[in-house]
């Protein structure tokens, strides 16, 4: 069945149910990107409302983060390498583009990391390595690497972060606010679809595993909106299984135990999250840069103007923010949610406008 036909149906059988709202939350950046690009937010009956999760890794990277990296900008024969996304994410008062010189590159993987070290043995690369275990395998695989064969140079600034602990976290806080999660597929391809049967089991929330074609997300969504009625039994399901297996990538999974430890991470907007970040271990602490540098991240209150807080914990939507399309822009971004390409105020000033629904 095509997205049009799935869409048809949900408008169906919600008309003749007259349910209060309903709230669903896609927990991935790359969900929230398909879902608005395809019209499918734009095509729900009124009374469903999807809201973007904390799944956009800039927009979580904690203020402390970047005043580190720009600090290291400063020290002597220091390189950066970071990913183009982070070039504009304020720290407490500025960010990597205002400071921006000839020691701050752009890559694109941690490969290309490794590569500049190489060309600059005279220098200390550090990369930037944010993300969650989407990213973290790659990451701790190149950390292995260097720590095995060079280049010596090269050191690594992380902000990794673990989805389970936020989602129980949004979960527990108000367990009537979200009434089902899409769930994040590629973390799902890396832990395995198991690894989020704790949301249905233990929250009562219907969820699922889903692709990232529109197809998927409709079916994904029709799926949960049956159990939501009381149309089918509660369950979890993966959608997914042509690329999420149910116990996951192993050997992503090995790198990640191998080369991290989990400690209490923070998160920007939330605070800090119970063992929800990916450190590097005691063995491979030598490549770790705030060993080298005595560098410490800390909390920094939220931006009363921003309200990015509110949005990645499925609180409010970006266009219920007083600034959204107004003071805060693509082009004049204030916050992360409009600066990354996965953030939900930037995905819905563009493709919101499109669809002429930004009240949506």
């Amino acid at each position: 069945m095509d997205k049009e036909r799935l869409i048809d149906r949900i408008e169906g059988f919600l008309q003749e149910a007259e349910l209060k709202p309903i709230r669903i939350m896609e927990v991935c950046g790359t969900h929230t990107q398909a879902i608005s690009k395809s019209g499918i937010r734009y095509l729900l009956p009124n009374q469903v409302k999807l809201l973007s999760g904390p799944g956009c890794p800039v927009c979580v990277t904690n203020e402390a983060y970047i005043d580190m990296a720009i600090d290291l900008i400063s020290q002597e024969n220091v390189i950066l390498a970071t990913f183009g996304d982070m070039l504009k994410v304020t720290g407490s008062t500025s960010c990597l583009a205002e400071k921006k010189t000839n020691n701050v590159y752009t890559v694109y993987s941690p490969e290309d990391a490794v590569d500049l070290a190489l060309k600059h043995q005279d220098k200390t690369v550090i990369f930037l390595a944010v993300g969650f275990e989407t990213t973290a395998p790659i990451i701790a695989a190149t950390i292995k690497n260097v720590f095995e064969n060079g280049p010596t140079n090269l050191l690594f600034l992380t902000s990794l972060k673990r989805m389970e602990p936020v989602i129980r976290l949004i979960l527990n806080e108000d367990k009537k606010r979200i009434d089902g999660l899409i769930l994040p597929g590629h973390v799902a391809a890396v832990l395995g679809a198991e690894a989020f049967r704790f949301v249905t089991d233990e929250f009562k929330i219907p969820s699922v595993v889903c692709g990232f074609e529109a197809k998927d997300m409709a079916e994904g969504i029709h799926l949960l909106l049956d159990q939501i009625t009381g149309r089918t039994p509660l369950s979890f399901a993966n959608l997914y299984d042509r690329c999420v297996s149910p116990g996951g990538n192993k050997l992503a999974q090995q790198y990640i135990n191998e080369v991290f430890e989990v400690k209490d991470g923070i998160w920007r907007g939330i605070g800090k999250v119970h063992n929800s970040a990916l450190m590097i271990n005691q063995k491979y602490k030598r490549l770790d840069a705030t060993h080298k540098f005595t560098l410490s991240e800390k909390m920094y209150p939220e931006s009363s103007h921003c309200q990015c807080s509110e949005i990645i914990l499925g609180m409010k939507s970006p266009f219920e923010c007083h600034l959204f399309g107004e003071g805060c822009t693509t082009e004049h971004p204030l916050g992360p949610c409009m600066i990354s390409s996965e953030g939900a105020c930037a995905i819905h000033y563009r493709y919101g406008r499109v669809h002429n629904c930004l009240a949506k």
